[in-house]
């Protein structure tokens, strides 16, 4: 894509009604000012192109659910799609997730959903990976009391990592799945297989997943 027709994406971004470019200024006020009513509020982190975030949508009507990201260009594509869709219950914020408590304030969210991020595995002390402990600490003050952290992904390092962190810092650990689709899955929203998962699984790659509550 041409700088042209970034400039013109980037320009529609900041006129679509589900995408919020100074979420901040929403702290506390989702439900009201961004959804218009008190249904349980889901966030996916890093959510790229909103296919997570949109298909969850469609699976629980009755939820809420927010795709954060801080590229622009996947975010329009986000909310595009899910503007044709009129999908009223999907909404996109645009910030770096570790300022995720300066703009969610303390229990306003139900649950989040880490799908296939970066697990920086130059990283050696992995402070940039999403599971790391104080981007955890942060998810915690922003979770309702029991609220889950739902992991997927392809790689061995990012899940023995964040499997690390979770029976380090005592979090509550509920599942801890090394190849997904030989579990018996209960739960449908796990079956959701975005681009990127079936290019893994096209390759070979097993499927990881964890939940938990901070």
């Amino acid at each position: 894509m041409g700088n042209r027709a970034k400039l013109k994406r980037y320009a529609e971004l900041a006129t679509f009604p589900n995408v919020y470019l100074q979420p901040q200024e929403l702290r506390g006020q989702w439900h009201a000012r961004c959804f218009g009513n008190e249904h349980p509020i889901t966030l996916e982190l890093g959510c790229g192109r909103g296919e997570y975030t949109r298909a969850l949508a469609l699976m629980q009507p009755q939820h809420n659910f927010i795709g954060v990201d801080i590229k622009g260009g996947r975010l329009w594509q986000a909310a595009r799609s899910a503007l044709d869709r009129e999908q009223e219950n999907v909404a996109f914020a645009r910030f770096r997730i570790e300022f995720i408590p300066d703009v969610f304030a303390e229990q306003e969210i139900e649950e989040i959903w880490i799908t296939f991020p970066d697990p920086f595995p130059k990283n050696s002390r992995g402070t940039r990976r999403l599971t790391a402990p104080h981007f955890i600490e942060k998810y915690r003050r922003i979770l309702k009391p029991g609220g889950l952290v739902h992991l997927k992904t392809d790689s061995d390092l990012l899940f023995e990592f964040t499997l690390a962190t979770v029976k380090q810092c005592a979090h509550s650990l509920h599942h801890a799945v090394t190849d997904l689709y030989k579990w018996p899955i209960s739960d449908p929203r796990l079956t959701v297989q975005t681009r990127f998962e079936q290019q893994h699984l096209a390759e070979g790659r097993t499927i990881k997943y964890i939940c938990f509550t901070p």
